[in-house]
């Protein structure tokens, strides 16, 4: 299943807005993220993130709602398979 997961900002590395990326946590899994198409986003702010690129900011209650749904499907190990973060 390919889906856009949201993620909070952990942290942010480079000021080249293109090479822009930074570690985000999936409730608990925490992955590099290239960050260049949202570069408004800080440290703390939820991104949704799709093949490793976070595509928009999305609010707090609206992320936290999407891992209720995940969990309740199964879907967060699918997280933890994959590149080591």
């Amino acid at each position: 299943m390919c889906l856009a997961i949201p993620g909070r900002i952990l942290t942010i590395d480079g000021a080249d807005p293109v090479l822009r990326s930074g570690r985000v946590d999936f409730a608990g899994v925490v992955k590099r993220v290239n960050l260049s198409y949202v570069p408004d986003a800080a440290v703390g702010d939820f991104v949704l993130v799709h093949v490793g690129f976070a595509i928009s900011t999305v609010d707090e209650a609206e992320a936290r709602q999407v891992f209720r749904y995940l969990r309740e499907m199964g879907e967060l190990a699918e997280l933890e398979d994959g590149e080591p973060s």
